[in-house]
């Protein structure tokens, strides 16, 4: 999975870059202080694979990772070029889904390129230039599509209207996202980049002293709230600069950080389970003394598909999947346990994997 990190300058990308990634990005009180794109890959926390490697007295674990790329401060006009413009928009057309963050504190002493500290004008004023900078891209694919429309091939008739149907949503400064469409389209509209197509999660960044608030009576955050709900998109309420803080400490000493602070879990967790929601993603699990790790797929993926994950050769030759459910596998405190229990289920092409599934593949080929 991977991440873009976008927003205004000085909203506190890079300070939640830092946090989450311990990459070390730049961050200092001027605008493109981030001038090439940073990227770190952190590994998703789940307890699961510790508590899996102890039962098995396994000698390496692998987590799934999501991968981040810190994006520089975006300014109106950056469609146009304007600041460091289209190169920066370029690098967002990759990835997943988009983490905007949304400055929703107040300081005086970190300066805004607006002046003031709005984050509705803030959130519209970075989207209608994903938007812009998507229009000029269908603009080009439809005029093609329009030219090769004259041939009467039903296959460039329904590649134009399709395309005219996504530029009527951006001109009206929808973005692509809200639009609905067939399995076909969306598979052709995946392959477009469009920057508007991406699910986006608000990273409502709030002052230190506003940790431990009724969220609702912030009104900054809950201006970021309300737009989200109309947008159909996630919200998460942070506070970069305590994140970056908690991050610099030892392990042992983070929960008891959090804890001071009336928060279950740190902003990394948060992070991660609204983008594998966002995303529809899950987690099934292999575990044997060699290795012990997560597999990311989607959510509703059959038990050929996910051992294709592993490897190509498991899909092609799959027999079937021997499935226990994490919790059970525990509970039993050993395979040969769950087994003789009658715990361990033998599951066949059709079947749906769930999260926490721990598998072993059978597979000829």
């Amino acid at each position: 999975m991977k991440l873009g990190v976008v927003g205004l300058p000085n909203v506190g990308k890079s300070t939640l870059f830092n946090a989450i990634t311990h990459a070390g990005a730049m961050a200092a009180n001027f605008p493109f202080c981030t001038i090439e794109p940073n990227v770190g890959v952190v590994a998703v926390p789940d307890e699961r694979l510790d508590k899996l490697a102890a039962l098995y007295n396994c000698k390496k674990i692998v987590p799934a990772t999501i991968e981040f790329v810190d994006i520089a401060g975006l300014v109106k006009g950056a469609s146009r070029g304007e600041g460091l413009g289209n190169k920066f928009l370029s690098h967002i057309r990759e990835v997943d889904a988009i983490v905007h963050v949304v400055r929703c504190f107040i300081d005086d002493n970190v300066t805004h390129v607006e002046d003031t500290v709005d984050p509705v004008r803030d959130i519209n004023i970075i989207n209608l230039e994903l938007i812009l900078s998507d229009m000029e891209a269908i603009e080009k694919r439809l005029d093609k599509a329009k030219a090769m429309f004259k041939t009467g091939d039903k296959k460039y008739v329904a590649e134009a209207e399709l395309l005219q149907r996504i530029y009527d949503c951006l001109e009206s400064e929808k973005p692509v996202r809200s639009l609905n469409f067939t399995d076909d389209e969306r598979d052709y509209v995946k392959g477009l980049f469009l920057l508007t197509s991406k699910p986006v999660i608000y990273a409502a960044n709030i002052s230190e002293s506003d940790i431990g608030k009724d969220e609702d009576s912030i009104e900054t955050v809950k201006a970021v709230k309300e737009f989200a709900k109309s947008d159909g998109s996630e919200v998460l309420v942070i506070s970069a600069k305590t994140e970056e803080e908690i991050s610099e400490l030892p392990p042992e000493d983070q929960q008891m950080f959090l804890d001071d602070l009336g928060l279950t879990e740190s902003g990394l967790n948060r992070l991660v389970k609204k983008s594998y929601a966002l995303l529809g993603l899950m987690s099934f699990l292999t575990a044997g003394e060699p290795e012990t790790r997560a597999w990311t797929i989607k959510i509703g993926t059959k038990a050929p598909q996910a051992a294709g994950k592993i490897h190509t050769d498991f899909e092609r030759g799959f027999i079937r999947a021997e499935v226990v459910e994490y919790q059970t596998l525990l509970d039993c405190g050993s395979l040969s346990n769950a087994r003789e229990k009658g715990k361990v289920r033998s599951e066949g092409k059709e079947y749906v994997m769930r999260d926490g599934d721990v598998v072993l593949f059978r597979f000829n080929v």
